[in-house]
């Protein structure tokens, strides 16, 4: 069985994305952003909180914006409501990024169109957690 064009979008940033931000990142395990970005960890991704309410999650010092984060990132993964990622998204585009991921319900057309004319590649609405774990029994799978 041959990859959807968006399967291929995932499989690449799996691949090529090591240093990933995650905007709205919250020290709480029982979040939905916890459980992902420590999921992210356990598969040797390097995970930078960034939160403004936070000074530690998952043992990494968090950062209150992308901005603020030293390294380059890879992909911004947003756990923020919809009307809000616009402005993580145009940050993201500031400070170089090279993908956006928003996660589940999250969803904004008009910033996902300003990443990717800026050169990002963009994912919407999918849980980057979940996604991968499909990804990884295609592999298995041989598919």
């Amino acid at each position: 069985m041959d990859e959807t064009p968006q399967q291929t979008v995932f499989a690449r940033l799996f691949q090529d994305c090591r240093v990933i931000a995650v905007v709205g990142l919250s020290s709480n395990p029982a979040r939905p952003s916890y459980r992902v970005a420590a999921y992210m960890q356990q598969q040797g991704k390097t995970i930078i909180p960034v939160n403004p309410r936070e000074t530690t999650v998952l043992g990494v010092p968090a950062y209150p914006s992308l901005a603020a984060v030293p390294v380059p990132i890879d992909l911004v993964n947003v756990f923020r409501r919809s009307e809000e990622a616009g402005a993580v998204v145009d940050e993201a585009i500031r400070t170089k990024a090279r993908a956006v991921w928003l996660q589940e319900g999250v969803i904004d057309e008009p910033a996902a169109v300003r990443a990717r004319q800026a050169g990002l590649q963009v994912v919407m609405d999918r849980c980057w957690l979940k996604e991968h774990i499909r990804w990884l029994s295609r592999q298995g799978s041989g598919l």
